[in-house]
């Protein structure tokens, strides 16, 4: 079986908060290198990593990863804002 692609919002996450990879890394239990390999989608987490990284930035995992590519947390927002008609 063909192994899924799993694409997530770390780098961005990351970003937001001005978490460094190794910082990251530190945080979640795994090396530096992993992360990298985690926000460039060549490498999926197991089930327990992904709900470390869900965890420490407060998000369901759903918010961070996907089978599907992921849109801009910015259009995710107005849409729900549209959505729920404020």
């Amino acid at each position: 079986m063909k192994t899924r692609i799993l694409y997530n919002r770390i780098a961005v996450l990351r970003g937001e908060r001005n978490i460094s990879r190794k910082e990251l890394a530190e945080k979640i239990g795994v090396n530096f290198q992993t992360v990298g390999f985690l926000e460039r989608g060549e490498y999926n987490p197991s089930l327990d990593l992904a709900f470390r990284i869900s965890e420490l930035f407060e998000l369901p995992v759903e918010v961070i990863f996907s089978a599907e590519p992921l849109k801009p947390l910015s259009q995710e927002l107005m849409e729900y804002k549209k959505k729920v008609g404020e």
